[in-house]
C-alpha cells in the first residue's frame, strides 16, 4: 500500500523515497517515476482516446493504489491527481494521516486535517456532496441515514447521527478553486532537470527549401540567487552545421546513435554495390522532441527530424511533442492562388493532403528489436518537395522529416524516420484505447 504525502495544488508522493508526482510534470517524467518504483507500482495502464487525440484526456490508471493521473491532451502534462478507492493508499497532510486502514477519511477527520472551509456542495441527482478547498476536493456519498439540512450552512449543513459520518469515496488534487476548470499549470522549475525544452520550433524555409529551424528554448537559469528561474533562449540549427555548431547551440543530445542498416537503399539506383562505409549517426534531443543526422564523411548536419509524441505511435514517450510551424509554399501549378499553408504539430493529413497533390505513400512498419509485433501497426509516409510527413492510422502527423536535397539521393531519406533508436517503452504498461 503507497504511503503518500498530499500537498494542495502541488503534488502527491512519497518524500521518504524521494519521488513525487508533480503537478504540471511531462507525461514522460511520470513514467519514469512509475518505472523506478516497479516493485511498488504495478498493473500500469494507459488510457486515451485513438480517435480523439487532442479533445479527452491522456490518463495514467493505477488500480491496485486507486490512483489516476490526469494529463492535458495538447501540453501532456499533469492537470489533476485522482484518488478513487481510498482504501488502497494511505494518506498524510502535514505529516498527519487522514486516511489508512486504521483511521477513516470522515468528514469531521477532513475538518480537523484541513480547516473550514466553504459550505459543502450537494448533488441530488448523484446522491453526493463535494467539500472543496483550494487545490482539493472530497466527495462523499450521501445515504438514507445522512440528510441535507437547508436551514444550516457550513460544513455541518449535512446532518448525521452518531456513528453515520460520511466517509470520503474519492478525492482529487488540482491547481485552483475547482476540479471541473482546473488547467494543467506550466511545467514546474523542480522538473526542468537541467535539460531543454522547446516552447516554438519555427522551420526556415525559402523558394529553394528548407534551410534548417528556428527554436525557442527554456531551460533552468544559473543559479546565483535562492530561487531558480526560467531562462529563455532562440538558437538556429541550419543544413551544414557540424556537430561543434549543434552542441554549442543545444548542449550535448540526449543520445547519440549510430544508422547499422539503411533498409531503403534498395531504391537506390546503385544498390547492388557493396561499398564499405562509416554510418551516420543521429543526435537524439528527447525533451526538445528532435532528432539530427549528421553524415559520416563531412560530420555535417543533413537531415532534421521532428516528433508529435502523440499515444498510439511506436515512439510514443520517448519525446516531448516538438511544437513546430511550417508554412508552405505550393508552387502555383499545384495550387492556384498560391496561398501559404500553415503546417503545426496537430495538424491532420488530411486537411494538408487536399491542399497539394501527393504520390501514395511508402508503408512503414517498426518491430521490436526483441521480436515482439509492433501493436500499434504501420504508419505511411508522404513526400512533399524536401519533406516527408509520416502519418498514422488516424491522421495525425507521427513525425516531419527535413533533408537536405544539396546533398543525399532522395531514396535515402526515407530511412530512419522516428526514433532512431528502437526503444520499446510500452512493455511494462497496459495500452487501452476508447
Amino acid at each position: 500500500m503507497l504511503d503518500l504525502e498530499v500537498i494542495p495544488e502541488r503534488s502527491l508522493g512519497c518524500p521518504e523515497k524521494s519521488w513525487e508526482f508533480i503537478l504540471g510534470m511531462h507525461f514522460s517524467q511520470a513514467v519514469a517515476i512509475i518505472q523506478s518504483q516497479v516493485g511498488t507500482i504495478k498493473n500500469v495502464q494507459v488510457l486515451y482516446s485513438d480517435q480523439n487525440l487532442l479533445n479527452v484526456d491522456l490518463i495514467i490508471n493505477i488500480p491496485l493504489s486507486g490512483m489516476r493521473l490526469i494529463f492535458d491532451p495538447i501540453s501532456q502534462r499533469l492537470k489533476a491527481i485522482e484518488i478513487f478507492n481510498m482504501k488502497l493508499v494511505r494518506l498524510r497532510y502535514c505529516g498527519n494521516y487522514f486516511n489508512s486502514p486504521e483511521i477513516l477519511p470522515s468528514i469531521e477527520q477532513i475538518e480537523n486535517s484541513f480547516g473550514s472551509t466553504h459550505p459543502a456542495v450537494y448533488d441530488a441527482v448523484k446522491n453526493s456532496f463535494a467539500l472543496n478547498f483550494r487545490g482539493l476536493t472530497f466527495y462523499f456519498f450521501v445515504d438514507s441515514k445522512t440528510q441535507p439540512n437547508q436551514a444550516n450552512h457550513g460544513l455541518s449543513s449535512l446532518h448525521f447521527g452518531p456513528g453515520n459520518s460520511p466517509i470520503v469515496t474519492r478525492m482529487t488534487l488540482y491547481c485552483g478553486n475547482s476540479f471541473h476548470e482546473c488547467k494543467a499549470p506550466a511545467l514546474p522549475i523542480s522538473c526542468y532537470n537541467k535539460q531543454l525544452y522547446v516552447e516554438s520550433a519555427t522551420v526556415i524555409r525559402n523558394s529553394s527549401g528548407t534551410k534548417g529551424l528556428r527554436l525557442n528554448i527554456f531551460t533552468e537559469g544559473s543559479v546565483r540567487s535562492l530561487e531558480a528561474r526560467k531562462q529563455c533562449f532562440t538558437r538556429d540549427v541550419l543544413f551544414g552545421d557540424t556537430c561543434q555548431d549543434v552542441v554549442t547551440n543545444l548542449g550535448a543530445p540526449s543520445r547519440v546513435f549510430y544508422k547499422s542498416e539503411d533498409k531503403m537503399k534498395i531504391h537506390s539506383p546503385s544498390a547492388h554495390k557493396r561499398v564499405q562505409r562509416k554510418s551516420d549517426f543521429f543526435f537524439n534531443y528527447f525533451t526538445l522532441g528532435i532528432d539530427i543526422l549528421f553524415d559520416a564523411r563531412t560530420q555535417k548536419a543533413k537531415k532534421f527530424i521532428l516528433h508529435t509524441n502523440f499515444p498510439g505511435h511506436y515512439n510514443f514517450n520517448i519525446y516531448h511533442r516538438c511544437e513546430f510551424k511550417i508554412e508552405l509554399n505550393p508552387d502555383k501549378t499545384e495550387q492556384l492562388n498560391g496561398n501559404p499553408i500553415n503546417v503545426t504539430a496537430y495538424s491532420k493529413w488530411d486537411a494538408i493532403s487536399a491542399k497539394f497533390p501527393s504520390e501514395s505513400p511508402i508503408v512503414l512498419h517498426r518491430s521490436s528489436s526483441t521480436n515482439c509485433s509492433n501493436i500499434f501497426g504501420s504508419t505511411f509516409c508522404y513526400g512533399y518537395q524536401d519533406i516527408i510527413f509520416e502519418v498514422m492510422n488516424n491522421g495525425h502527423i507521427a513525425s516531419v522529416t527535413f533533408y537536405n536535397t544539396s546533398s543525399q539521393n532522395v531514396f535515402s531519406n526515407w530511412a530512419g524516420i522516428g526514433n532512431q533508436q528502437q526503444i520499446n517503452k510500452h512493455n511494462e504498461f497496459e495500452i487501452k484505447i476508447n
